[in-house]
């Protein structure tokens, strides 16, 4: 039998697609069966030069694209994506592992920005004082800044991208993104179908690599602006060497995000939402409910909470009725046992184990199923790290205020949810809490477009966020321009123009 040839991702670059001459890589893998789907080449330096030059040299003629020019490629853009949405999906699953359904929702959430991009005009509109002294006006412009740079992590290859480019490029800039090297074959999809609906060489440029393309983004300095998900660790050091490169940089990072289940609340719902936020997508998201603190009686709901974990069914993401697929890696699949192993050793109560699960057929896929501890500590290795798999923690507290200062004393703040019927308890949980989004009977409360995504405290550095009205100052400077159109009564004794602005 011949074995057919592992084929190279190929990089983006001046609206060309093209192989890399570098010996440096790594193999993208279906987490569910091993099997390599593609090679993905490291970029030379030389290479990312030429996408940044191409980016650098489309900034010329991008930015003076009308408005209405750029929104109308966006327009298409969504409408392609749409027609594509189940090969994306199918992809997707075959590189990342996410079920059919979890891949349709993360390409569907960046196609909600893909579509808030085409009608990024209402938010570009400048400012007007007139007559701010004697026949003085003042207004601003929103400007694009140049060439902008994103770095997307493994666990969402569509929304993420789609959460970057199509904002920045709208504003008039133009980019160079680096997508996961685990899992970048539906970003290099969406990438092509971009340049099908009109996008311009140069203006969307793609690069591979591991830390020193990272290290190449942050550094260069026609790169104006940098946005980047992933983890804290890696978040952290692209904030410090980028600011200190003179970008703008945003950085959406780690997360340990807690509901708060009180004894009023809607139990079967509460509970169906509890087990979809913590195992969907295996865990392996930044907004993942990782905690779960029972409030008083509440604390009575371990046993149900478990026997709806154990209902779910652990399989290939592309086979019928799973609903826990695997994780991205063997290294993702060592740490999170590894993991499991350390809360029994501290203590936890371990209610449903998922190590050493079995799925028929797929003996050699990364599967770890829901797993549930209780009697779960602050000080424990569950609770102080992002678990990143499909384990929640449930923990009690005697009281709403006592959720509220458990919450509050955790570093990250990206996401927390209530569930509750009490209107009373809601607006002083929303009041009081120190999280950046908060879900009201919402277990992942990430904003549509319309709004910004506002992690907090530890989950981010930068003071904007990746969409909505925050990217578009994110991505534009404000020019103030103050005119004044002289007529003869301005002209002095002398012959000289008065430039002096006098407020009456």
């Amino acid at each position: 039998m011949t074995q057919t040839a592992i084929k190279d991702v190929p990089l983006l670059i001046d609206g060309q697609f093209v192989t890399s001459t570098s010996r440096e890589g790594r193999e993208v893998i279906n987490p569910a069966t091993q099997e390599v789907l593609a090679r993905v080449p490291f970029a030379t330096p030389e290479e990312v030069q030429r996408a940044v030059a191409s980016a650098k040299a489309a900034f010329a003629t991008w930015r003076k694209t009308p408005i209405g020019a750029r929104a109308r490629i966006f327009l298409r853009y969504q409408q392609l994506i749409r027609e594509h949405m189940s090969e994306l999906a199918a992809l997707l699953t075959a590189e990342q592992g996410k079920t059919l359904a979890d891949a349709e929702g993360d390409v569907f959430r960046g196609l909600e920005v893909v579509e808030h991009a085409a009608a990024i005009g209402n938010l570009q509109l400048g400012e007007l004082a007139n007559n701010v002294a004697s026949g003085v006006d003042t207004y601003t412009l929103l400007q694009p800044l140049g060439v902008c740079a994103g770095i997307t992590p493994f666990n969402f290859p569509a929304m993420i991208p789609l959460w970057m480019f199509p904002m920045a490029i709208a504003c008039g800039n133009t980019f160079v993104l680096k997508p996961s090297e685990q899992d970048p074959l539906v970003t290099m999809r969406l990438a092509e179908l971009a340049l099908e609906a009109g996008v311009p060489p140069g203006v969307l440029n793609v690069v591979h690599g591991g830390p020193a393309v990272v290290d190449a983004l942050c550094d260069h300095p026609d790169i104006k602006a940098l946005s980047f998900v992933g983890s804290t660790r890696v978040g952290t050091h692209v904030y410090r060497r980028a600011s200190e490169a003179g970008k703008r940089v945003q950085c959406m990072m780690g997360a340990k995000n807690h509901a708060v289940v009180m004894p009023d609340a809607p139990r079967e719902q509460t509970l169906a939402n509890l087990v979809g936020a913590a195992f969907g997508a295996a865990g392996q998201r930044c907004m993942a409910v990782s905690v779960v603190v029972l409030v008083g009686e509440a604390n009575s709901w371990v046993p149900d909470l478990v026997a709806k974990a154990r209902s779910l069914k652990v399989g290939a993401g592309h086979e019928h009725g799973t609903d826990v697929g695997p994780l991205i890696s063997c290294q993702a699949l060592d740490r999170v046992s590894g993991l499991i192993e350390r809360g029994l050793s501290e203590g936890a109560t371990l209610e449903l184990d998922g190590r050493n699960i079995q799925v028929e057929r797929y003996e050699k896929g990364n599967f770890v199923g829901p797993t549930l501890f209780s009697g779960v500590t602050t000080d424990m290795t569950l609770y102080r790290e992002e678990l990143f798999g499909p384990v929640l923690c449930v923990m009690h507290a005697a009281t709403l205020d006592e959720a509220i200062a458990l919450i509050n004393a955790n570093p990250n703040g990206n996401g927390v949810a209530l569930f509750t019927r009490s209107g009373a308890a809601a607006r002083r949980f929303q009041e009081d809490i120190d999280v950046g989004q908060v879900g009201i009977n919402v277990p992942i409360p990430v904003p549509v477009p319309l709004f910004s995504f506002s992690g907090s405290r530890a989950s981010k550095l930068g003071d904007l966020g990746p969409y909505g009205k925050q990217a578009v100052l994110f991505y534009t400077q404000t020019k103030t321009i103050t005119t004044r159109w002289p007529d003869e009564q301005d002209v002095g004794s002398a012959g000289v123009v008065n430039t002096t602005i006098t407020l009456k």
